[in-house]
This record gives structure tokens, C-alpha cells and sequence, in this order.
């Protein structure tokens, strides 16, 4: 075996390409969810995204960046330039494995939870106001909470090990003999929670967009009929919806492609003890690791790209970041025409009316009200409509 060590380790072009490969994709992944991170404060402070949608894809840019810093230096140096040197340490073995196993499922958790909010905002809207409070916070935490979980076994299964004869002095991160079963069901598992997170994230987007596709008026809320909607809802909040779920669609194809190969990886060292690997299939998986791993950090890289072709505001303001010329005024001027007619629901508390379903009221930026010609013509169309509000605010913001 030892003098075959060569030959399934990359030859020096795929390790120069694999290296310049893996720069270009670290610093985009790190130059877009940090732009995106920060796109996101700005949409929410100017009333575009609301609280519980940016908190959801911060904390999803937050593990897809937490994946990209703590794997992709470490792959490069122990699996591209030295897969057959020695292993850091035992202790450091465990604590990789750990953190990169619990940031990658926290990924795909997010996803799910930011599916889910969306899907009960959109299928069961009236659930949805009643689920106030801290619903998100609880939600976010549930799936780092799970992914911890998830990642615990790896503390216990994996560690430092040789596996090549007469090289007594190679030691390899790897999972441990002593703890194979923990192992097997540890990766069987996660295969399991990705298949289920992918079936359910993809039923929640197919209820969505069948409620979309509904006359407005009704929607079937699955134990007590049917839940009016507002026949008033603007196909402004309709069509942002819809960006929602094409979102929500995009990544779950970039996490199913991109995902794949790298759990056909673990399947492999799942399903069979390293001692008794043959040479084809240690060599099938060496490569395989190449663009499993090349694929798998390639859906972190991904997601701020989906946000911008989900939606054109989001891609505005996202350049202008990523060109340093956004400050808080020119995202106002620029967003302003674009917010006058999205949803809002902190307006309850800021007009009272009497004979009108709230949800009239449901499509304006409460941060946009504060701007004196939008008020006024916000206050038109409320008119328009025979409706007669009580003001909160002084009357001079309407001169």
C-alpha cells in the first residue's frame, strides 16, 4: 500500500488548481454573506424586509460563513497539499470535526426554519399573527441548538488514527475503530434530518405557491376550512411573496445538488470500516472528496447570489454596498417610490379606523410614514377608499 501513496495522492496541477479554486470561492463566500449581512440591516431599517425574515437570513449568512472560515483552510492543507502528513492533534481533530459538522447542519436548519415562518405567514396567515412575541428567536435557536446536537457524537467518534502500514508515524483525522457504531449512526442520521429538511422545506414551497395561485378571498387552513384573506392584499405584497418562495426554491435545489455528493462521501465511510477499504474504492473516494467538498462549500458561496436574483431591490442595494457608496440617505431615496406599497403591520398602532378590516392597511412602510410626502399620499388613497383614519401624528406633517 505504502509505495501507492503517490499515486492517490492529486497530482501538483490539481492542487495549484484546487488552491486557486478554493481562494476565489473563500473570499466570495466571505465578501457576500458579509455584504448580505449588512444589506439586510439596511432593507429592515428602511421597513423593505421585515424583523423576522432578516434575523432568519442573518443567522443563515452567519453559518454559511462560519463553514467557509473554519473548513476550506483546513481541507486545503490536510486534503489537497498533505492529505498523507501527520494530524494536527487529537484534540484539535475533534473540535474541527464538532464545529464544521454543527455550522453545516445549522445551514440547512435555517433554511428550514426560515421556510417554515414563511410558510405559516403565507398558508395560515391569522396563526401567524397569533404566533407573536419571540417565535424567530425561538426558531433560530432551535436549529443551532440541534445542529450542536447533531455535531455532539463526532467529540466522541472521531480522533487521530493511522491507517497505512509501515508508516507507523502518519496519523490521520478519521473516525475511531472503538466508536464505529456511534459513528454509522451519527452520519445516517444527518442523512436522514438533510433528506427530511429537503422533503419538507420543498411541500412547504408547493403550499405556497398553490395559496398563491388562489383566487384572493379564502385560503384552506387544513382543520377549520377556510381563513379569509384581505381582498384588499396589493399585488405588490402578492408578488413579494412570490420572491419569497422563488428564493426558498433556489436554495433548496443549490442544497440538493451541492449537498449530494459530499453525503454520498460520508455514506461511504459510513457504510464500510476504512480496514477493510479495497484500493479502487479508497481510491473512487479520494477523488470523490475533491468535488464533494468543492461542491458543498460552493452552496455557502451560492446563497448571496440567489438572494440577488430573487429580488432587484435586495440586488441595488447590495452593489451599492459592495461599492462603499451606500449611506443611510441614498438607500432611503432609492428605496422610497419602491416601499410606499409594502406590507407593514407595525401601522396598527399608529392609525385607527373604524369599520375596516385591518388588513387595508397592511401594504405601508411605517418608516415611510415618517417621510411628509408619502404621508400625504398615503392619506389620499386612504380616502379614496372612504376610509376616515384618527391621526396619531401632528397635523403639520400633513401641510
Amino acid at each position: 500500500f505504502d509505495p501507492l501513496v503517490p499515486k492517490l495522492e492529486p497530482t501538483y496541477s490539481v492542487k495549484i488548481f484546487m488552491t486557486v479554486l478554493y481562494t476565489l470561492m473563500l473570499v466570495a463566500g466571505i465578501v457576500g454573506n458579509s455584504v448580505t449581512i449588512k444589506v439586510t440591516q439596511v432593507l429592515r431599517r428602511n421597513g423593505y424586509l421585515q424583523k423576522n425574515v432578516t434575523d432568519h437570513m442573518v443567522s443563515l449568512a452567519s453559518s454559511d460563513l462560519l463553514v467557509l472560515l473554519i473548513g476550506m483552510p483546513v481541507e486545503l492543507y490536510s486534503a489537497i497539499w498533505f492529505p498523507f502528513g501527520s494530524s494536527s492533534g487529537n484534540t484539535s481533530c475533534k473540535i474541527y470535526n464538532f464545529l464544521f459538522e454543527a455550522c453545516s447542519y445549522a445551514t440547512i436548519l435555517n433554511v428550514a426554519t426560515l421556510s417554515f415562518e414563511r410558510y405559516v405567514a403565507i398558508c395560515h396567515p391569522f396563526r401567524y399573527k397569533a404566533l407573536s412575541g419571540k417565535r424567530t428567536s425561538v426558531l433560530i435557536t432551535f436549529a443551532w441548538v440541534v445542529s450542536v446536537l447533531i455535531a455532539l457524537p463526532l467529540l466522541i467518534a472521531t480522533g487521530t488514527q493511522g491507517h497505512i502500514p509501515h508508516r507507523q508515524e502518519l496519523s490521520f483525522c478519521t473516525n475511531l475503530k472503538e466508536h464505529w457504531v456511534m459513528y454509522r449512526a451519527s452520519i445516517f442520521g444527518a442523512f436522514v434530518l438533510y433528506m427530511i429538511v429537503l422533503i419538507s422545506v420543498a411541500f412547504m414551497c408547493r403550499a405556497m405557491i398553490l395559496v398563491l395561485k388562489k383566487p384572493l378571498g379564502s385560503i384552506d387552513n387544513g382543520i377549520n376550512g377556510t381563513e379569509r384573506l384581505g381582498k384588499h392584499e396589493s399585488e405588490t405584497t402578492k408578488a413579494a411573496r412570490k420572491q419569497t418562495i422563488i428564493f426558498l426554491g433556489l436554495i433548496v435545489g443549490s442544497l440538493m445538488l451541492c449537498w449530494f455528493p459530499n453525503q454520498l462521501r460520508r455514506l461511504m465511510t459510513a457504510a464500510v470500516p476504512k480496514s477493510s477499504w479495497s484500493l479502487s474504492y479508497f481510491w473512487f473516494y479520494a477523488w470523490l472528496h475533491l468535488v464533494a467538498d468543492g461542491c458543498f462549500y460552493l452552496s455557502s458561496v451560492l446563497n448571496p447570489f440567489l438572494y440577488n436574483l430573487s429580488s432587484r431591490h435586495f440586488r441595488q442595494v447590495f452593489l451599492q454596498v459592495l461599492r462603499c457608496r451606500l449611506t443611510v440617505q441614498h438607500a432611503n431615496r432609492r428605496a422610497t417610490p419602491e416601499l410606499v406599497t409594502r406590507k407593514a403591520r407595525e401601522l396598527r398602532g399608529k392609525l385607527k379606523y373604524k369599520g375596516t378590516p385591518f388588513h387595508i392597511f397592511e401594504d405601508y412602510c411605517p418608516e415611510v410614514l415618517q417621510q411628509r410626502s408619502a404621508y400625504r399620499g398615503i392619506m389620499k388613497e386612504l380616502y379614496d377608499r372612504g376610509l376616515k383614519p384618527a391621526l396619531r401624528y401632528p397635523a403639520k406633517l400633513l401641510s
